[in-house]
């Protein structure tokens, strides 16, 4: 199979690596769950639509989300009218948790708010479940498998916050060190090519970073995304 690579390059290839829209994890009991089972808020849904106009004009010939329903929704808004295939890379889900029953207000908020700055730390896990190490290789190694596959030049890829702060770093090569900089706004997008030349991964470079097309100068955004959770479920 010829290797498909971007105009006027030599195997470079572009990945298109969103976070789903917006979605809530609060309960109208006033809980917060953590559930997979979530889907996109109205919110969510525009945020998706923004990027749909976004995109429009972008030669996607791959697309893929986790299987989980916020990220299958989410791409599916933004490829609305095209003949693109949707796979799923279950590989690229976000990093598992433990149970936050009986969590505190303040470890609530140092596992999520500032979990991913000690993803480095020996044994470091997140909330008492996956660790930082076990995600780092099932989301590295599912990345690299793809971008070696020949059959593609421009790829969607939906996925989530913590994912795709490893996938940004894996670009960067700063690992596990630098997770926490990489903070991902619902329904946003990273622009990132990687040149692989017979099936070897040569350089990889990030073109965009974080953009929202619903609110580009960020007005408004001052929390992260955790920060909002936490900022949340405290008022409730």
């Amino acid at each position: 199979m010829t290797t498909r690579s971007l105009p006027g390059t030599r195997g470079r290839k572009r990945i298109y690596l969103m976070r789903h829209g917006e979605v809530s994890y609060h309960r109208p009991d006033g809980r917060t769950i953590f559930s997979n089972e979530v889907d996109l808020t109205d919110e969510g849904v525009a945020q998706a639509e923004a990027m749909a106009v976004t995109l429009q004009e972008v030669a996607i010939d791959f697309a893929a989300h986790t299987g989980l329903r916020r990220t299958q929704h989410t791409a599916e808004i933004v490829l609305t009218g095209r003949d693109v295939a949707l796979s799923t890379l279950p590989e690229l889900i976000e990093i598992q948790g433990g149970s936050i029953e009986g969590m505190t207000e303040e470890r609530l908020e140092a596992e999520f708010v500032y979990g991913l700055e000690r993803a480095a730390m020996a044994g470091a896990n997140f909330a008492g479940g996956e660790t930082f190490v076990a995600f780092q290789h099932r989301v590295v190694g599912a990345i690299e498998t793809l971008v070696r596959e020949p059959s593609w030049h421009t790829a969607l890829i939906v996925a989530h916050g913590a994912t795709n702060a490893m996938i940004l770093g894996w670009v960067t090569q700063g690992g596990l060190n630098g997770l926490g900089a990489f903070e991902q706004d619902a329904g946003c997008v990273n622009i990132i090519d990687v040149d692989v030349i017979d099936g070897e991964i040569i350089r990889r470079f990030i073109r965009a970073l974080n953009v929202t097309p619903y609110n580009l100068p960020k007005v408004g955004r001052y929390l992260t995304v955790t920060e909002q959770i936490v900022s949340t479920r405290k008022k409730i």
